[in-house]
């Protein structure tokens, strides 16, 4: 694929930032596991979500199995940041510019593995309830957590912070592919 295409296309996209990193440099980590554990009410009721996705270790392997990564983010304001509605109504958008972004490599000629910011609404009943396989695995893209990607960490070594105001939602994807 060629990196200064899909470059000069990127910069038609309303995209915060966006950054080639080597998959070697992300850490991965059970501890970011746990807040999906704990904390998300989607743990385990889709193919999305841990224990679904599988352990930190395959998610690592699978990663892994990609020479590069491009890292994409977006940032929306919402008028009050402690309204978790307000906060999740803004991130559609940021999917559909990941699908853009996604459909642009492909047709650069790479099949990236997508991992974005959501836990998949794609059917109202995940197939993972029933034990079958994902009914759309194309269009699923897991959130990073669910991988345990430590996304602060490859941050910093960007210079890019995950805080840019007092109401302002970032969002990031990452979209692995063999370059």
């Amino acid at each position: 694929m060629d990196r200064d295409d899909l470059s000069r296309q990127l910069a038609e996209l309303p995209l915060y930032a966006y950054e080639f990193i080597d998959p070697e440099k992300l850490e991965f980590t059970p501890r970011v596991r746990w807040i999906c554990e704990h904390e998300c009410p989607m743990y385990g009721k889709t193919w999305a979500c841990p224990p679904g996705v599988g352990t930190v270790e395959a998610c690592k392997a699978r990663c892994g199995a990609y020479s590069a990564c491009l890292l994409i983010a977006t940032i929306a304001e919402v008028t009050d940041i402690a309204d978790i509605s307000a906060t999740l109504a803004t991130r559609p958008e940021h999917e559909a510019i990941t699908n853009q972004v996604g459909d642009r490599m492909r047709a650069l000629g790479v099949q990236p593995y997508i991992l974005s910011t959501e836990a998949c609404t794609l059917c109202p009943r995940c197939a993972y309830l029933d034990g079958e396989p994902c009914r759309f695995p194309e269009k699923m893209h897991p959130c990073i957590e669910s991988h345990g990607i430590n996304i602060l960490s490859i941050l910093d070594d960007m210079g890019l912070s995950f805080q840019y105001g007092e109401n302002i939602v970032t969002w990031f994807s990452l979209l692995f592919y063999n370059d």
